[in-house]
């Protein structure tokens, strides 16, 4: 990828996950991290509702399909991974549940969440 693309495409990703951020908060959930690494994987999104944590991983792709099937057995891994990570850390970690999302955000439209994911 050359990177006039690979730039485009970082600030899309920005974007989507801006836009991702801010349809949860409408939702009533709490963002907790963004962009959290760990070097065995990354999440785009944390979002808390109580003792509830969404790991989100946003795509943004022209369908909801096509950011559904984006999210690849190996990335499902890298983010269970990271969010293993960042549960460790938790002090309230024993009251915590944790759901997996995806959140399709495709052009002129409102953000989907897919709630429980994988």
């Amino acid at each position: 990828m050359t990177s006039t693309k690979r730039i485009a495409a970082e600030r899309l990703g920005k974007r989507a996950e801006w836009f991702a951020a801010f349809a949860l908060r409408v939702k009533g959930y709490r963002i907790v991290a963004r962009r959290y690494k760990t070097k065995s994987g990354e999440i785009d999104l944390i979002a808390r509702k109580g003792d509830l944590v969404a790991m989100v991983e946003v795509k943004a792709r022209p369908t909801v399909q096509e950011a559904v099937d984006a999210v690849t057995y190996a990335s499902q891994r890298r983010i269970n991974n990271a969010a293993d990570h960042w549960h460790a850390k938790q002090p309230d970690a024993t009251k915590l549940s944790i759901r997996f999302d995806i959140i399709a955000v495709c052009p002129r439209k409102w953000p989907v969440h897919l709630e429980d994911a994988f």
